[in-house]
């Protein structure tokens, strides 16, 4: 596996490469996928997902990178691209700590500068890559703490697209168990592969009469398994020396799969290479746990825990008695298990005979977790273990394996769960730890194992008749703890393929959101959520200003406007301080919906217009702020657009009243220097605080400030008081009693 820069298309292939494809027997096929807009990171959701399937005998595989960017800010930034075999990558940009006995191993992955990829485009070669799924995660650097508002400053999008060629043979020989095979090396490999069938314990593959037409020995390069990221157990045998024969000895292949296997001739070119390939396999029987197994010894007896305690001394029969009958010995004992499906990216497993199982020492007892149905990659693998403290004894261990593709059965030898092409996650059990947790995000799509077997290191007498009773707790979920208090576990979608990830608030962070090294405290939250929502009573002033000047629209918009932005804000708090009086969203609405309506009434009324035109535009714009913001709610043109109309309504206005009047409009100096200039210089103070100010770690205190200025502007820009005017004469009548009436003073000279 290699990374490379350049740019190669099959269609651009030199023909002398062509022919070697073509005399190697392979075939070229050309993945592609839609291009992404790239994001700064700051949780797995800004990430960009790309899923692809890797065909069946694939021997090489290339990923082309494609970059581009649009918009007049772009700057050249870092791009890190990840990729991960049967899973999306498990990543860390920002370097936080996981959720305790939490796997995170690090993901294959490159940087590359904008500007390297977009003059040569990078490319990601794997030899014998493993069929199947394939992910790719790509991002931009950790975002800034800066809030920005969409549509207020130009910004740049990066476009991501991966392409995947791959090299497939055609010609694959199939090698057959205790089948001789004859092979014959020139310049090309030899593709094999053969099928492993279950309860394989181990797998002999073995050169016979190898002979080289120019040297002794046997110069040949035996490559099995295909190559899978973020860790690779490919395995390799050299086959140098002078013996016409060497072997590869596999133990727990990976269970009811095509196994690939590559011969390549280590010879000087127009080498002739010759030998046979044999496979051995080594197959153990299961004797399968059943229900009918615990209680047909005793038929009264309820099936419960007491019957599984009852039940041991018959599960030691059955095992030498069937031993003694069949052909070959046990090596496992089987558990079959409930697979139950309860939500999206939700399992929960157990065995069928109830949540516990018998772990004795003569062979281990294995459970088989099914995920493979492509969909359950996407969440969080939980497993516990969990014992009687009286069951486990000074001097016992019983030691647990999770492995993937096939379980691990050599614990007499050896407890480091290594199988075949797997290294599985240990798990112990003894008289000081009676619980034994893991956690696996992302597991692979596979069938996953849990072996268990009971060890005594110091006395391997004391565990002859021993039987210790494991209860297993085992699902699968989106977030681990939905990602706790101070998270919020979302789903997430990349056409068909679902995935879930944390998304932390109040300073925590981490792959659960569990990571507070920059976490509020408590009383952070509540000092927080108290400027939020108490800076709001600063609507108090324009709503009695509003009232004492008998401007009830108003007041009641700013009624509104505070009611709202209260309400929202309390429940936009994380943690402990937090109350929802309507759903999140739609407080939201309110909120945005109030602000941009305040900003719309307040200047309308400074315009000054004849009652019905100004009822007219108070409808008219609050409707039209509401469709804006059902398009896109933070878009700021869609809130800033209907306020400026406003504004190019009252500057008319004035500069009527101007022209008419013969001189400035407002004409009171007092009024400009004591009420418009400070109303006016809250606003823009206000408008640059929002617009450029804010970031994540200032909002609480800078957003409060917000809405002391936007309430304090519209207190100071409300016009005067209207000076009282005569007696409405009514025109027309109705029946229904609805009046239409005129003012003997037009409104339009009576503004002071």
């Amino acid at each position: 596996m290699d990374v490379k820069k350049g740019y190669s298309l099959i269609g651009e292939l030199p023909n002398c490469f062509l022919l070697f494809l073509l005399q190697a027997g392979l075939v070229s096929e050309h993945f592609s996928q839609a291009p992404q807009k790239l994001s700064f990171y700051s949780w797995y959701g800004s990430t960009r997902l790309f899923h692809f399937r890797v065909p069946p005998d694939t021997v090489l595989l290339r990923w082309l990178l494609h970059v581009s960017q649009g918009g007049p800010s772009c700057t050249d930034v870092e791009i890190t691209v990840h990729f991960r075999y049967g899973a999306p990558p498990v990543i860390n940009p920002l370097g936080t700590s996981f959720p305790d006995h939490t796997l995170s191993h690090a993901s294959f992955h490159i940087r590359a500068l904008l500007s390297t990829m977009l003059l040569d485009n990078t490319s990601v070669n794997i030899s014998h890559p493993a069929p199947g799924d394939w992910f790719l995660v790509a991002h931009l650097p950790p975002s800034s703490q800066k809030i920005q508002v969409k549509g207020f400053v130009p910004t740049c999008a990066y476009i991501f697209q991966p392409d995947m060629l791959v090299m497939r043979v055609v010609e694959v020989s199939t090698l057959e168990p205790d089948v001789p095979l004859q092979q014959t090396l020139l310049s090309y490999p030899s593709y094999l592969k053969i099928f492993v069938p279950e309860y394989t314990q181990e797998l002999r593959l073995e050169l016979q009469g190898c002979v080289s037409s120019v040297s002794p020995g046997c110069p040949v390069r035996l490559t099995v398994g295909a190559t899978t990221l973020p860790r690779n157990f490919q395995r390799v045998l050299t086959c140098t020396g002078l013996a016409p024969s060497c072997h590869l000895l596999l133990s727990s292949p990976p269970w009811g799969r095509w196994l690939q296997v590559t011969f390549e001739s280590l010879a000087e070119p127009h080498v002739t290479v010759g030998f046979t390939a044999k496979a051995t396999f080594t197959v153990c029987k299961p004797w399968s746990v059943t229900v009918h197994h615990l209680i047909q010894n005793n038929p009264n007896q309820t099936y419960n825990t007491s019957a599984i305690q009852l039940s041991q001394s018959a599960v030691h029969r059955d095992l030498g008695r069937s031993s003694r009958e069949d052909s070959g010995p046990f090596c496992l004992l089987n558990y079959p298990v409930l697979r139950e499906d309860t939500d999206v990216v939700s399992v929960h497993f157990q065995p069928l005979n109830g949540a516990f199982v018998l772990v004795h020492s003569s062979m281990p007892s294995v459970m088989q977790l099914r995920l493979d149905t492509g969909m359950d990659s996407g969440g969080s693998f939980i497993i516990v273990l969990r014992t009687n403290k009286t069951e486990v004894t000074n001097g016992t261990l019983v030691a647990a394996c999770v492995n993937a593709a096939s379980p691990f059965l050599s614990f007499n030898t050896s407890l480091n769960c290594t199988t075949a092409f797997f290294q599985g996650y240990p798990m112990f059990l003894s008289a000081s730890s009676h619980m034994a947790n893991l956690i696996i995000p992302y597991p692979e799509t596979d069938n996953w194992y849990l072996s268990l077997q009971l060890v005594c290191p110091e006395s391997p007498e004391d565990c002859e008749q021993a039987v210790v009773r494991v209860e297993t707790i085992l699902y699968l979920v989106p977030c681990l703890n939905d990602c706790g208090p101070y998270g919020q576990c979302l789903l997430l979608r990349r056409y068909g393929y679902v995935y879930a990830g944390c998304s932390c608030k109040a300073g925590w962070r981490g792959w659960s959101c569990t990571d507070n090294s920059t976490a509020q405290t408590v009383a952070q939250q509540r000092a927080a959520a108290l400027l939020l929502t108490l800076s709001n009573l600063m609507f108090l002033a324009p709503i009695a200003i509003s009232l004492h000047r008998s401007f009830l629209v108003e007041a009641s918009v700013y009624f509104y406007t505070m009611f709202f932005s209260t309400f929202y804000h309390a429940c936009d708090q994380p943690g402990e301080a937090v109350l929802c009086i309507l759903s999140y969203d739609t407080l939201q609405y309110c909120d945005f919906l109030g602000s941009g309506a305040s900003t719309w009434v307040t200047i309308l009324c400074m315009a000054r217009l004849k009652t019905i035109l100004k009822q007219v535009l108070l409808v008219l714009g609050t409707l039209v702020i509401a469709m804006s913001l059902q398009m896109d709610r933070r878009g700021i043109w869609n809130l800033m657009g209907p306020c400026v109309f406003a504004f190019v309504i009252m500057a008319s206005m004035w500069i009527y009243r101007c022209g008419h009047r013969g001189q400035c409009y407002p004409t009171s100096w007092q009024r400009w220097v004591f009420y418009l200039l400070p109303g006016i210089s809250m606003a823009s103070v206000g408008i640059a605080m929002y617009t450029s100010m804010m970031t994540s770690d200032n909002y609480y205190y800078t957003h409060s400030i917000w809405h002391i200025l936007l309430a304090g502007s519209a207190a100071f820009l409300l016009p005067p008081r209207e000076e009282k005017a005569g007696s409405w004469t009514c025109l027309q009548k109705f029946p229904c009693h609805y009046q239409i009436c005129r003012n003997d003073r037009d409104e339009l000279y009576t503004v002071t």
